[in-house]
């Protein structure tokens, strides 16, 4: 009989572990989220384990891996210090900018003073992935800034809340939204009602963003003594828009022309933000997209800002971002 010999340990090498202290339970308990989801959020995103004890959590992982959970769960504690609730969307952001911050040893400059945010009367915004970041800064410092990538990736949203923390501070006396009135492929036919009946549909998306950030009733006031306007972007012929923040919104489907006269309704004190997806033209076959030729045109001008989005940037559902990847993929 031979010699018995033990089998192989079927466990893993011994992977190093990095020790994270959390002073406060309370916010540690919101750090986990419900049933520990927020844990096992970042867990499976970065490939690492992490095991709560008491007021520690240890993460379990690759050196790379456990650095950026590591950044990831600073941050987000940081936040919850600040008094600021944590949402899914938070968690994501977290993780996209933790990679970050593990790479250069800074920290998430969002979640500490020199922070980027909007504040609005319902709620303040911050960006999510360093592209918004970017994005946030030239809306608040250059005149005309274009914000050109998929849908999701907060374009619109974001300019939305610029004007109005701007409005806000007084430093303009009025927010202009508009949007050409193009049909998305379907047909729409002829609606009801009087003017404004017929076009609302078209500026449903930039009422929705505006009523995140002001009480309905102060919306409603504001529109009626036209310190908000919003409007087709026909609409915006013949007159010079001052001292406001004007946003056009869906500007791939503006032909040269109408990107022409609106980018030339620019008056004194006041701010555009420009935004597109140049993957989604519904302009009949042949017209050229003013937001493509404008790229192109304006790259360079002194004064005109560019911020670019990818897919990486949608801030919707995780599966948004699969589904615009897919897309792209296939040429679509």
């Amino acid at each position: 009989m031979g010699t018995n010999v033990p089998p192989p340990d079927p466990r893993p090498e011994t992977l190093p572990e990095t020790y994270l202290e959390f002073p406060d339970n309370r916010l540690l308990i919101d750090l986990c989220g419900s049933f520990d989801s927020n844990l096992a959020r970042i867990e499976s995103s970065l490939e690492v384990q992490i095991v709560r004890r008491g007021n520690q959590l240890d993460v379990v992982g690759e050196d790379g891996a456990r650095a950026r959970a590591a950044g990831v769960l600073r941050s987000l504690y940081r936040r919850l210090e600040a008094g600021k609730t944590l949402e899914p969307g938070d968690i994501e952001s977290a993780i996209r900018m933790g990679g970050a911050e593990a790479r250069t040893g800074g920290q998430l400059e969002m979640f500490r003073g020199g922070r980027v945010e909007l504040r609005t009367r319902k709620r303040t915004v911050e960006p999510r992935t360093d592209a918004q970041r970017a994005y946030v800064r030239a809306l608040m410092s250059s005149e005309l800034t274009f914000g050109v990538g998929p849908a999701g990736t907060g374009k619109t949203y974001l300019a939305v809340a610029a004007g109005v923390s701007m409005f806000l501070e007084g430093r303009v006396d009025r927010i202009i939204l508009s949007r050409p009135a193009v049909e998305a492929g379907e047909r729409l036919g002829f609606l009801p009602g009087d003017m404004k009946d017929k076009v609302d549909p078209y500026m449903q998306p930039l009422y929705d963003a505006l009523n995140d950030f002001l009480p309905g009733r102060q919306v409603a006031k504001l529109i009626e003594d036209k310190r908000v306007e919003i409007a087709p972007l026909a609409f915006m012929r013949g007159r010079t828009l001052s001292n406001a923040f004007v946003v056009l919104d869906e500007a791939q489907n503006a032909t040269t022309m109408q990107m022409k006269m609106f980018l030339t309704r620019l008056g004194e004190g006041s701010r555009m933000a420009v935004t597109g997806d140049p993957s989604q033209v519904d302009l009949p076959r042949g017209v050229r997209s003013g937001l493509h030729d404008a790229e192109q045109l304006l790259a360079g001008v002194e004064g005109i800002a560019f911020s670019r989005f990818s897919a990486r940037d949608v801030v919707r559902h995780p599966l948004v971002t699969r589904i615009i990847e897919a897309y792209d993929a296939g040429g679509a």
